[in-house]
């Protein structure tokens, strides 16, 4: 009889996780729990069952909205968008690498308009597992180090635990860092495991965590977490990020830095 009951109450649980997901823009098992009284399996069983209607996608601790989840475009695409935001971004991000400096680029679009930027800067050391920023700086400039393993060749990145046999055993000044999506609530994002693995154990080499994102990763989920957002230091964005918006990161003791963006 129990069995039935928890069955008729399935529709009206289902009902207030969709309204509590238009209103949140994502929901979180542990939370569902405590709102609806009922346990972890019995709010994944209610996630796989709207899953599998299409009315959200499930990620990493709960749900957003089916239309939220981020797919990662090819390396090349994502290089072509926003790119006066990633520039103006990438030179912000220049300006705080001091003198003698050891640095780690992460890989993404963004990244690579910083190293473009580093190529004279022989009086510092990069450490990398980006293909296409190691590409770039090999011809001269900064002390190059290469992060070795899987390379992804989506992100031409290279990920997963042989190239965290190296990153771990480093300690770098500053870690620039990209990600598919960001929010305050859910931190850092990006579509593949290996490479959000790879994300964390960089960042825990470096005494300053600094994102570099366009304002249009805002706000945004993807399927696998990266980090939470106490793990960064400093976020630097353009002004399509608004000051509301800002002060969510800044209240968690985040330095928020929007660039403005030359109309050319």
């Amino acid at each position: 009889m129990a069995q039935v009951k928890h069955k008729e109450l399935a529709p009206q649980r289902q009902g207030q996780i969709l309204e509590n997901l238009r209103r949140e823009n994502v929901v979180r098992v542990d939370e569902l729990c405590e709102t609806l009284g009922v346990s972890p399996a019995t709010v994944r069983r209610d996630l796989e069952e709207l899953e599998a209607r299409g009315d959200l996608k499930r990620v990493h601790g709960g749900a957003v909205p089916a239309d939220k989840l981020l797919d990662e475009l090819q390396f090349d695409e994502k290089t072509m968008e926003s790119e006066k935001e990633k520039l103006a971004i990438a030179e912000a991000a220049y300006n705080l690498i001091g003198e003698g400096e050891t640095i780690f680029l992460d890989g993404g679009s963004t990244l690579l308009a910083l190293a473009r930027l580093l190529k004279n800067r022989e009086d510092i050391t990069v450490v990398t597992n980006s293909l296409r920023a190691a590409m770039e700086l090999s011809s001269g400039g900064p002390r190059l180090i290469i992060a070795g393993g899987e390379l992804r060749r989506h992100s031409q990145t290279i990920i997963g635990s042989l190239s965290s046999l190296l990153l771990s055993e480093l300690h770098v000044d500053k870690a620039f860092m990209g990600t598919i999506g960001i929010s305050a609530r859910e931190g850092l994002t990006t579509t593949e495991p290996g490479e959000a693995f790879t994300k964390k154990v960089a960042t825990r080499a470096a005494r300053e965590v600094i994102l570099l994102a366009d304002s249009k990763k805002f706000g945004k989920v993807s399927f696998s977490s990266a980090g939470g957002v106490q793990t960064l230091q400093r976020i630097i964005t353009d002004e399509g990020l608004s000051v509301k918006a800002a002060a969510e990161f800044e209240h968690e003791g985040i330095r928020v830095d929007r660039v403005s963006v030359e109309n050319n």
